[in-house]
């Protein structure tokens, strides 16, 4: 397994120290973790799954030593379920921008490496809800029964990510159909190279969601410590 470009102990470290008002510093720090662990990945099913059990351990690990007051783990997963939701997000619009650039060029996504970015995006919520299970199945016993209740409302709601995969899907496939009504398909071996450069395409956008992200991140403590700052 690639070795996850993101500190996990300092991830760990920010849950076990959350305060009841450290919502969004944690969702925003498990959305970036996600990013950073695929980044220079293939954006794959597996690589998805295997990012969102990293950070969903060390979220996990971090929420069962926490002893803040008024603190409650399923509070600190909701947070952590949120920021991997809002980094798949991400993920998935890197896929349909790909796909539709491609599509748009005469690129058949029935192509092989094209059906199969089709079919992981199918998958996603299904494969994602399956991983935070498996990752709650290894918690501590402090944090198991929060897993229980955060995956019972994701389960009952849905994610971001997977209503805007799903979407994506269907809105490929319609794209495609359009692109073939208008003889714009390309030949053969030209699909094929499309389609092969689909990898270093949506690692390109997601990398650029990434790094606007980071170079957004630093305004958060500033805005943090202005709020903390006495009134005069």
């Amino acid at each position: 397994m690639a070795k996850p470009m993101f500190d996990a102990e300092a991830l760990i470290e920010m849950f076990s120290n959350a305060t009841s008002r450290s919502g969004e510093q944690l969702k925003t720090a498990a959305s970036q973790a996600v990013l950073a662990a695929l980044q220079g990945r293939e954006l794959t099913l597996k690589n998805i799954k295997s990012a969102v059990k990293l950070v969903s351990d060390a979220a996990s690990a971090g929420a069962a030593k926490n002893v803040m007051p008024n603190v409650d783990a399923e509070a600190l997963l909701d947070q952590a379920v949120a920021g991997m939701d809002d980094a798949l997000l991400k993920a998935v619009e890197a896929n349909r921008v790909a796909l539709s650039t491609l599509a748009a060029q005469g690129a058949d996504l029935r192509e092989k490496h094209l059906k199969k970015a089709l079919d992981d995006l199918d998958k996603l919520e299904d494969a994602v809800f399956a991983t935070l299970k498996k990752a709650a199945g290894g918690a501590a016993s402090p944090v198991a029964g929060a897993w229980d209740q955060v995956l019972q409302k994701m389960q009952a709601g849905g994610t971001l990510s997977g209503a805007q995969a799903a979407s994506t899907v269907e809105q490929m496939a319609e794209q495609m159909q359009t692109a073939m009504r208008s003889t714009r398909v390309a030949s053969v071996k030209a699909a094929s190279v499309l389609a092969e450069s689909y990898t270093a395409m949506v690692s390109g956008v997601l990398m650029g969601m990434s790094e606007a992200l980071s170079a957004r991140a630093p305004a958060a403590p500033a805005r943090e410590a202005a709020r903390k700052a006495p009134r005069k």
